[in-house]
């Protein structure tokens, strides 16, 4: 005789089981800017359905260089009418300092404020209504396109630096070329054993070099 079989299990219903993932804003950091909409109640219930933390709700533009520095959000999200210049201002100021992915969702689909908000360092902007369910699928292609945006910078940052240092070695070389009769293999050598010599990089005594010359130089 066969055993029974066990009673199979009722089927897993959405967002059950194991194979359940949380949502990809899920812990996410944000602070919300309220720049004349005046709904950023509805934000905050949406982000918080999501998982997400609103860290702050301000009003003030002056006020979010501060909030960022204090709440440390992971996203800025600007809720407007149309994205006020000081509010502008203080996102580019933000976006030079302490840069964030920045979402503003906007009613006015005139080009100008759009122009000046992807200027500011603005990582998404949507313009005709706040929709709920559109807000996670936003908040993933800022997040996405800072992230690039800041490879891209951080790239750049770094290319600029080598060039710089590479202005350096070769002004250094210059200098000794011109002041010692040097030729430029065995300037070259000697910027490498005052490097040696002292535990420098080359281009911190290439820069060594030059404060010198400038120094000594007749006004």
């Amino acid at each position: 005789m066969n055993a029974p079989r066990p009673p199979s299990s009722p089927p897993a219903g959405p967002g059950e089981g194991p194979e359940a993932s949380p949502p990809a804003t899920q812990g996410l950091r944000v602070l919300l800017i309220d720049d004349g909409a005046h709904r950023v109640h509805l934000l905050s219930e949406e982000l918080a359905r999501q998982g997400c933390e609103v860290v702050g709700v301000i009003e003030q533009a002056t006020l979010i260089h501060d909030c960022v520095l204090r709440l440390q959000p992971d996203v800025v999200i600007v809720d407007a009418e149309s994205p006020t210049r000081d509010t502008l201002e203080n996102l580019a100021t933000l976006s030079a300092r302490m840069p964030r992915p920045v979402v503003v969702f906007a009613e006015d689909a005139d080009q100008t404020p759009m122009r000046r908000a992807i200027k500011a360092g603005v990582s998404a902007y949507v313009v005709a209504g706040l929709q709920t369910q559109r807000l996670a699928p936003v908040l993933q292609v800022a997040i996405a396109r800072f992230e690039q945006d800041l490879a891209l910078r951080e790239e750049l940052n770094k290319a600029q630096e080598q060039l710089a240092s590479r202005k350096r070695i070769e002004r250094a070389k210059g200098i000794f070329m011109s002041e010692m009769g040097l030729d430029e293999d065995k300037a070259y050598q000697r910027l490498r054993k005052l490097a040696m010599d002292r535990g420098e990089t080359l281009v911190q005594v290439a820069q060594r070099v030059i404060d010198a010359h400038e120094l000594l130089r007749p006004g």
